[in-house]
């Protein structure tokens, strides 16, 4: 059994004085050098990847934003002509009180009032919607 464990140990011996064996700084340069090259490729596309990451995920947001801004335009245009038509039903409510003539002028205003504040509104709404 000697026999064959004494050739392993020698071989193991010889493998291992290898492994500790320094370079010359020629090729330690070299190495380096690679190693140098291959960090900054690497650190260069982790770069680029997390700037793509970064503007797909801007483009995300800013769309959602557009569609916020966009619908709160919408629902404020909503609350706006609510308003104009409660305040309509109210001036014609008023007018009932009136003379026929002055009755007629009081639901003629009325309605100018209503039609300006929608067309307001209108505008306002258009003001306030972005595009992309």
């Amino acid at each position: 059994m000697r026999e064959y464990l004494m050739p392993i140990f020698v071989v193991a011996a010889l493998a291992l004085a290898g492994c500790s064996k320094s370079k010359s700084p020629e090729d330690v340069s070299k190495d380096v050098a690679k190693a140098e090259q291959k960090a900054n490729n690497e650190v260069t596309k982790s770069e680029e990847r997390a700037q793509s990451a970064l503007d797909k995920s801007y483009e995300k947001v800013n769309n959602q934003e557009i569609k916020f801004n966009n619908d709160a335009a919408h629902q404020t245009y909503n609350v706006a002509v609510a308003k104009a038509d409660g305040s309509r039903k109210v001036a014609m409510a008023t007018c009932e009180s009136l003379s026929a003539d002055a009755q007629k002028a009081c639901r003629d205003q009325a309605e100018a009032d209503y039609k300006t504040a929608r067309a307001d509104a209108r505008a306002s709404a258009e003001a306030a919607v972005q595009q992309k």
